[in-house]
């Protein structure tokens, strides 16, 4: 008796997800439409992740590069514009030959598929490290000053000191590691575009918290940056303790 088409479709569908791809050559004799259509979206779904395989593996050139680094570790930040927050930065050290499919810059993925790659790098890293800035700090030192330090502050939380930092196209002033700053990094490598994920993830959920904290500026919605319901709200409710008063200045007048 011929195996009913809908459990052919789930059989591939765990094909899929478990790596063995020539399960399908068992069906490929079956001349039922619908086994046809199945196989097709099977084929089509493989042809996929080949082609994520591949771009992933171009975002591993420079990994491969310096792979006689034992530990090679990615540095990104986020934050650096919005008017009330933190900045966030983090590093991340990946282990060699390690696979994340479609990890990509932070900004170019979806907020679920984001949620989605943190738990993955979390699970997947030698170590994380997360460096965090207050907005009071910003206003006092300015942000490149303050970026700086996160960064350093992420890299000093690592458990593992790195061999080579990958950085999204700056050089931190006052480590003694070897750097490589990378126009686009997190674009480029899969360590860079994992910091630049966990910084993002980690920021986004800080500014869900302070929604609660200081309601009515919908931090949860911009997370801290300046659309126009947000400034509106400055206008009319004042500022609360995690603006950056150098930034909202052109805002307002704080008596």
């Amino acid at each position: 008796m011929a195996q009913k088409i809908g459990e052919i479709k789930e059989r591939l569908k765990l094909a899929l997800e478990d790596g063995n791809y020539a399960l399908a050559d068992e069906y490929r004799q079956d001349t039922r439409i619908g086994v046809k259509k199945a196989l097709e979206s099977f084929d089509k779904k493989i042809e996929k992740l080949e082609q994520e395989r591949q771009r992933i593996k171009k975002m591993c050139r420079y990994e491969e590069e310096y792979a006689m680094c034992e530990y090679i570790c990615g540095i990104d930040e986020v934050g650096r514009g919005p008017l009330a927050g933190p900045v966030v930065a983090a590093a991340v050290v990946l282990p060699k030959d390690c696979e994340i499919l479609y990890i990509n810059d932070s900004k170019k993925l979806s907020a679920k598929r984001r949620e989605e790659l943190y738990i993955e790098i979390r699970e997947k890293a030698v170590s994380i490290g997360i460096g965090i800035v207050s907005a009071e700090i910003i206003d006092e030192k300015n942000i490149l000053q303050a970026t700086y330090d996160a960064m350093r502050d992420a890299i000093g939380k690592l458990t593992v000191r790195p061999d080579l930092l990958l950085n999204d196209a700056v050089h931190i002033p006052g480590v003694d590691i070897p750097q490589i700053p990378i126009i686009k990094g997190d674009a480029k490598s899969i360590s860079i575009a994992a910091a630049s994920i966990v910084a993002k993830v980690t920021r986004d959920h800080m500014m869900k918290e302070f929604e609660d904290i200081y309601p009515g500026y919908d931090f949860a919605g911009n997370k801290g940056y300046g659309t126009q319901k947000h400034i509106a709200r400055i206008r009319e409710i004042g500022l609360c303790p995690i603006h950056r008063r150098t930034f909202v200045k052109n805002f307002i007048n704080e008596e």
